[in-house]
């Protein structure tokens, strides 16, 4: 079984921290989204990937991911262009898949558990494809699936005004080549994309078995800052304390604290876990660093509270304010504007960003 990890998209949603580089690069809990996806892969027995790129961000992506080795897999590079919709990007993937079946992943996801026990429910029947789903308290907003008693599913509709059930599509799809069958023959919806449950439902319309796997643990689609904050608590929840770097004699460190090697937590300096600091970091006297927080590599925070936040990496944030619930962006600079005049708040603010002062 191969896996095929959709890695495109503009991130238009999680702007503008995406204007400079792919969503699936934002990193949880100081690792990548993307690499999140590529380990519960690997973890379920599949190192063959094919990683299908849009046209932003692919270098970044490439770069990040080289040729997979550093990753324990093999990865093939397949350049969707412009984003024409979920089964528009499998169907591109046909070529590398040949005649195997195969994982559909999409790299902004997220999930507790992985996904072998997907995997293995499919493998247990003879189905055509198979479909992760989660409940939700929304289903209105989701695709969603009517099952039957043996968990097959009888129907797909997209965000329905009476939806059949509260059983969501997740964006973790198996399926056997047959699919590509199915894309070939859908058109566009009103949206001008090819959609993956359109390709699903036709399989289902020409007598095709499609399993269903319930996913336990949560699940996120890390598309908008406060989903990347919310990931990056549920991931830091599991966070074990490996404080490897410097830490003062004088300086409080309480809970699960991951410290690098190449990072120092200073004298007077207080950081109560879960966190993550990531390497060449300083965390200077006088600086509050409360859980649910990521700082990223190559960052000094310095006077400063910093709580439930995720600080993407080469930032300077010294200013004696508070910072919460927050996503602040690579090589951001935070600094306090006391005792300058004329009083007021100094920003540089980008396209798309949201502030509250």
């Amino acid at each position: 079984m191969k896996g095929v990890l959709l890695a495109g998209g503009t991130g238009s949603r999680l702007r503008p921290i995406t204007h400079t580089g792919p969503k699936q690069l934002v990193p949880v809990a100081n690792k990548p989204v993307i690499q999140y996806a590529i380990e519960d892969l690997r973890e379920a027995g599949i190192t063959e990937i094919g990683v299908v790129l849009g046209n932003k961000g692919r270098d970044a992506i490439q770069s990040f991911l080289g040729d997979g080795r550093d990753f324990g897999v093999e990865i093939t590079y397949i350049v969707q262009g412009r984003p024409l919709g979920l089964a528009h990007a499998v169907g591109c993937a046909e070529s590398f898949v040949d005649s195997d079946d195969f994982v559909v992943y999409l790299g902004d996801n997220m999930l507790k558990r992985g996904i072998v026990d997907v995997i293995e429910s499919f493998r247990a029947g003879s189905f055509d494809a198979g479909i992760a789903l989660q409940r939700v308290d929304t289903p209105e907003q989701f695709g969603i699936a009517a099952v039957d008693d043996e968990g097959r599913v009888t129907r797909l509709v997209e965000k329905p005004d009476d939806p059949p059930s509260n059983l969501a599509l997740i964006g973790i799809y198996v399926f056997t080549p047959r699919i590509f069958d199915a894309i070939a023959e859908i058109e566009p919806s009103w949206r001008g994309e090819l959609e993956i449950t359109d390709a699903i439902q036709t399989l289902l319309d020409d007598g095709a078995a499609i399993d269903s796997q319930v996913v336990e643990g949560w699940w996120k689609d890390t598309g908008k800052p406060e989903d990347v904050l919310e990931a990056n608590r549920l991931v830091l929840e599991d966070t074990e304390a490996t404080r490897a770097g410097s830490i003062d004699q004088d300086a409080t460190v309480d809970g699960r604290v991951h410290l690098d090697e190449s990072s120092t937590i200073e004298a007077d300096a207080v950081v109560r876990g879960p966190v993550s600091i990531a390497e060449n970091t300083t965390i200077e006297r006088g600086t509050y660093v409360g859980p649910y927080t990521a700082i990223g590599a190559n960052s000094t925070v310095r006077n400063a509270h910093v709580e439930n936040s995720v600080v993407v990496g080469d930032a300077e944030i010294t200013t004696n304010g508070r910072i919460i619930d927050s996503l602040v962006g690579r090589g951001a600079s935070i600094r306090s504007s006391e005792g300058r005049l004329p009083e007021g708040r100094r920003l540089v603010v980008g396209e798309n960003s949201q502030l509250e002062l």
